[in-house]
């Protein structure tokens, strides 16, 4: 599996994966890529503004060959958009990845999100469609799952440490 990425997040918008990922990627003396960042260098603009420039089935597209790519080319510690795992390709291909999903309920996404209009998903009634989409993701990413670690309450570098922990990889 040359090339594949030592660690895969995945979790809901606003779970830290960003900041965990760069985290865990020091700790693990590698590189950090995220797939939502490899779209906005492409695209030459921001997810929003693909959002509503041509819908979230275009974006979901583009996200799909993001993360293929991701997966082919960077072997480091890599995040994924949180809706990645919507696609059923994707997730296949995190068949057999080392995938963490960062998980947090409702009250936590409020507290770290404020639950924005920056968040084209989120723009009306954002905690009822939070919980929705919860919903209908959270058994996606428990599918896709090698460990799940909880971040309520917790730092990045306590996530990032019960990640490593999980996976045992500390000492790599």
């Amino acid at each position: 599996m040359s090339g594949a990425p030592v660690v895969v997040l995945v979790g809901p918008m606003g779970v830290g994966k960003s900041t965990v990922g760069g985290l865990m990627a020091e700790r693990l003396g590698v590189g950090y890529r995220d797939t939502d960042d490899d779209i906005v260098a492409g695209q030459g603009r921001t997810i929003s503004e693909i959002f509503v420039d041509e819908g979230e089935a275009a974006f979901r597209a583009m996200e799909k060959q993001a993360v293929r790519r991701a997966l082919e080319e960077h072997d480091g510690v890599l995040a994924l958009g949180g809706g990645a795992v919507l696609d059923a390709g994707t997730r296949a291909l995190l068949a057999g990845q080392r995938v963490v999903y960062l998980s947090m309920d409702v009250e936590e996404a409020v507290k770290r999100t404020g639950l924005n209009a920056a968040r084209p998903l989120l723009a009306v009634n954002p905690r009822k469609q939070w919980r929705e989409l919860m919903e209908a993701r959270r058994p996606l990413y428990e599918e896709v799952a090698t460990v799940v670690v909880a971040t309520d309450g917790r730092t990045p570098e306590e996530v990032t440490e019960a990640a490593l922990d999980a996976l045992e990889l500390k000492d790599a």
